[in-house]
Order: C-alpha cells, then structure tokens, then sequence
C-alpha cells in the first residue's frame, strides 16, 4: 500500500472511532476503560497457546508486538470450559486489564451440551469482571456443517456486556494455506486472527 493511502486509511479509521466513541456504543461495556492494572492476559485453549505455529506466531505474541502491550498467553492445549473454569484463580490473580476469553472449542469437539459451555463462559466473564477487567470474547464455531454458536456468543456478548470478536476462524478454517491441520491456524492463520482482533479493539484502544 502507497504511503499516501495508508495515511488516508489510517486517517478514516480515527475518525470512525473518534465518532463511535462519541455515539456512547462503548459505554456499556463493563470495565471500560478498565479498572485493573495488569498486564493483558490471552485465556484459552490451543488457538490461544498457539498450537500449529512456531515460536513467537501464536496470536498473542502478534497482537501484543502489533498493538505495543505486555499480554501473557495462558492458553493450554485441549482445555474445556470447565478446565478454564479450574485455572481461573492463576488468571485473576494477575487483575489483567484487558481479558481476550477464547474457549469453547474443545467443548464442541467433545460433545458438552452448549447450555453448559456458554454457563461456564459466563461464571469466567463475570469473574473476570469482578478483578476490574475489560473482557474481549473471542467467538469459536461448534462443530458440524452449521455454526451453531454464532448467536450464543452475541447474546452472552450482549448479556454481559462484553466485546465480541465473532468466529475468529471464518475464513481460515478449511483453508489449506492458513492451517497447519484441520483444526489449527499456522502462522499466516494465527496472523489473520490477529487482524480481525485489531480491527474489532480499534476504537477503544486509546482507554485499553
């Protein structure tokens, strides 16, 4: 991209959230800006660990050299809502200011009743909320031709007033030039999703 353009771009995109800002859409999200001091924290499963890609290509590390923050990568591999659940004291201990909440996935996979995933995301948000952090909530599809989670996280996004990325993996899933199996991004992947994290955070990033 000509320099000339990237600055007309970057100047439209200040100016959408100069005016989004104004509009108060952000205000009803809890904890913004936040009232936690620490460091970001990515909490999840394998896509947030980084499972796929090398070294220092997760999507932690990418969102945090790209936005300039310290965000510590508490993903682990295979882990459930319920898992999440267990670890939580180690995440909240640590008062992040910024949350990006990414599991469900592996709940899909093995079979937990969708009732009792989004119950489990909702106990973590509300934790969470309750150490003073802003909460991003990283959407997953279920499994199977259809997704069936896409509203499921924009009503438990719209219930506890929390900022949703939707289906971080639309576009990179089934794409052979972005995975490194069929479940998991490889680096270009990972990289997507972090484009998709920035574009939803944008707006806010200046109270973040």
């Amino acid at each position: 991209m000509r320099r000339g353009h990237w600055l007309l771009l970057m100047a439209l995109l200040g100016l959408g959230a100069w005016l989004w800002l104004r509009s108060g859409k952000v205000a009803s999200y809890i904890n913004f800006p936040p009232k936690a001091t620490g460091d970001w924290v990515a909490f999840g499963d394998s896509l947030t660990q980084g499972y796929g890609a090398n070294e220092g290509a997760d999507y932690p590390t990418q969102l945090a050299k790209s936005l300039r923050v310290r965000i510590r990568n508490l993903g682990v591999s295979g882990h459930t809502t319920a898992d999440g659940l267990a670890r939580l004291d180690q995440a909240t201990q640590l008062q992040p200011r910024v949350v990006l909440l990414c599991l469900g996935g592996n709940d899909s996979l093995r079979g937990v009743p969708a009732e009792q995933t989004f119950a489990n995301l909702g106990t973590m948000i509300d934790r969470f909320h309750a150490t003073g952090s802003f909460v991003v909530l990283l959407g997953v599809r279920s499994v199977g031709l259809s997704d069936q989670n896409a509203k499921r996280f924009e009503q438990l996004a719209k219930t506890k007033r929390v900022l949703l990325v939707p289906n971080i993996l639309n576009g990179i899933l089934f794409n052979p030039k972005l995975m490194s199996d069929e479940i998991h991004p490889n680096d270009q992947g990972y990289a997507r999703i972090v484009e998709r994290v920035e574009e939803v955070l944008l707006p806010l990033l200046p109270k973040l």
